[in-house]
């Protein structure tokens, strides 16, 4: 019986994995092994990260938004409870972005906040 030889079937798939090493440092990017032990770390963190993207852009909002409600002599979390309470139903996405982009608008919804909450 012929020996199995590597062939085309390794070659492409080693080549994938060389391919998605590029940019990286030393033998990662140089050699099969290293390179596929560290591309598969590199899933790893993307996986991870895609979650984490969420977390942190969450948290950036709710830090605008807090730095712009202290601004109209509110706390972040009297301004969020005085909208719900208001029937103010707006996402922390949209609420940083009119805290930046339109400060006046965001006045009026802290004013808006203080008289439900009061």
């Amino acid at each position: 019986m012929p020996r199995v030889k590597g062939g085309t079937v390794t070659r492409k798939r080693r080549k994938k994995v060389l391919k998605l090493a590029k940019g990286y440092r030393g033998a990662k990017h140089l050699l099969f092994k290293a390179a596929n032990a560290q591309v598969m770390v590199s899933y790893r963190y993307a996986f991870r990260d895609r979650r984490a993207k969420k977390r942190n852009f969450r948290s950036l909002w709710i830090a605008r938004i807090n730095a712009a409600a202290r601004l109209n002599d509110i706390s972040y979390s009297k301004l969020m409870h005085g909208l719900k309470v208001a029937n103010i139903d707006m996402n922390r996405k949209m609420l940083a972005d009119i805290a930046i982009s339109d400060p006046a608008g965001f006045t009026a919804l802290a004013e808006t906040a203080k008289k439900a909450l009061a």
